[in-house]
């Protein structure tokens, strides 16, 4: 049955945080977590009559639709048996390494499986519900994609867009999934799929050829028809890089609070020669060890001095049930704290690591405080982080080391490319980064925020919602 929202968003999470005590009415209880993506959207959904609907975070009963921010949203409950088998475990211990070039092994059990199926099956019925005759339906991310297929087979009447945050794999990697022709059907059921890089989109296409049978020209698939009231479907692959609120960041960066709060922490460092500067969530992806071995091997050189030196490392908490999580934090812990001990001194550490999450003003603090942004993810959708370190640095100083590995390489062409598993060649990447002339600072930097300045995340949900009208349709 339709629902009466023109414009429906379907993401794995609400956008908002659970505050306060249960029992409270929605509007004390729930306060907004805007990332990119609702910043983008907003403004859209606000004239569209949209509504996002997303997990609310934690094991239970759906609470009822409500408002916040503007946003009107509808909640999707998960018991706590799915929140183990569909949440850490298919979408996070299966999907995740396996989409991340098998960094870590991934997992292939068929309950968690089970469990994905089902609850995409609620997510594409809560879509389903929602969603008013002709309206545009764009689900988000790798949790979810079955549902473009399952909502197809309930409203063939609704245009469907599907946006995948995170890396495609390449076949010979996807092929290992067991369910890989389901994942490609349910794929399929949208009119556009959107990826980061032209990469990830081209290894889609393999993969509806050699996964599912299908026919590719260019970057269509052609999708034969399930039943005799079906005709034959054509279906886009292309890649919409997403990026940031730049100038949010900008004018955050132009603070007087926040520039004096940069200040201060070079100040706390003890006004070292050069900061470096490594912001990630706990993750196997992000290349924290090779960052830290490089960093390690600078220092034992001479090439880098201590406390002339220091490097910040932000290591936000990440899916700590998860085994392969807890044993990365303490593999990093033991190496910093070796670090420190031998190149540190009294007062005067090496490596001040931060194992918490920062308000966004702290972090443009910490972006205007470093010298060097260093960025060495194994395998990496986009990264966001750089370009948050770029939006930032509005006297066109700083330098970025980027790892090839990340969407986000493709568009900073004036950073200075590495592969995170040379560290011979990192080492060196740092040291010049580090060293930089102010007028090669200057050169590189202003050709980064132009490209992140123009291309900013309205941009990219404009490119992607204009690209989704122009796709063949519903069908």
């Amino acid at each position: 049955m339709a629902g009466g929202h023109d414009f429906v968003v379907v993401a794995s999470r609400l956008p908002v945080d659970r505050v306060g005590e249960d029992g409270q009415p929605p509007e004390v209880q729930w306060r907004p977590s805007p990332g990119g993506l609702v910043t983008a959207l907003e403004p859209v959904m606000a004239e569209a009559n949209g509504v996002w609907i997303g997990w609310p975070g934690s094991a239970g009963p759906a609470p009822e639709p409500f408002g916040v921010g503007g946003m009107h949203l509808v909640s999707v409950g998960l018991s706590a048996d799915e929140v183990r088998d569909f949440y850490e475990g298919f979408s996070n211990a299966t999907l995740w390494p396996l989409y991340h070039d098998v960094i870590a092994p991934p997992m292939f059990r068929r309950p968690w499986w089970d469990a994905y199926v089902t609850v995409n099956r609620r997510f594409a019925e809560a879509a389903a519900g929602q969603a008013a005759p002709g309206a545009t339906v764009w689900v988000n991310d790798y949790q979810l994609q079955l549902v473009p297929g399952m909502l197809r087979e309930i409203r063939r009447d609704v245009r469907i867009g599907f946006f995948n945050h995170i890396p495609f794999p390449g076949y010979e990697i996807f092929a290992q999934l067991p369910w890989r022709r389901q994942i490609v059907e349910g794929l399929l059921g949208a009119d556009l799929l959107g990826f980061q890089r032209h990469s990830d989109a081209a290894n889609f296409l393999l993969a509806c050829r050699r996964a599912a049978g299908m026919t590719t020209r260019g970057s269509l698939v052609r999708v034969p028809p399930r039943d005799a009231g079906a005709g034959t479907r054509e279906v886009r692959a292309g890649a919409f890089p997403v990026s940031i609120d730049a100038a949010a960041f900008g004018r955050l960066a132009s603070r007087e609070d926040v520039r004096k709060r940069a200040t201060v922490i070079r100040n706390a460092l003890g006004e070292p020669e050069v900061v470096l500067l490594g912001v990630d969530r706990l993750d196997y992806t992000k290349g924290i060890l090779h960052r830290l071995h490089a960093f390690s091997e600078l220092l034992d050189e001479g090439r880098l001095r201590s406390p002339g030196s220091v490097l910040i490392l932000v290591a936000s908490p990440s899916r700590e049930r998860v085994e392969q999580y807890r044993l990365l934090r303490d593999e990093v812990e033991v190496t910093v704290g070796r670090i420190n001990g031998q190149h540190g001194e009294l007062g005067s550490p090496p490596v001040h690591y931060l194992h918490q999450s920062y308000p966004r003003e702290e972090m443009a603090a910490l972006y205007l405080a470093a010298d060097v942004m260093l960025v060495t993810s194994l395998r990496d959708g986009m990264n966001l982080v750089a370009k948050e370190y770029v939006a930032c640095r509005d006297d066109e100083s700083g330098a970025l080391v980027l790892s090839e590995f990340t969407g986000a390489a493709d568009e900073l062409v004036g950073a200075f490319l590495v592969n995170p598993h040379d560290i011979e060649g990192l080492k060196d990447a740092i040291v010049r980064a580090a060293t930089i002339s102010p007028p090669e600072a200057r050169r590189r930097m202003r050709a980064m925020r132009r490209r992140v300045y123009d291309n900013d995340v309205a941009h990219w949900a404009a490119s992607f919602l204009a690209a989704l009208k122009q796709a063949p349709g519903p069908g």
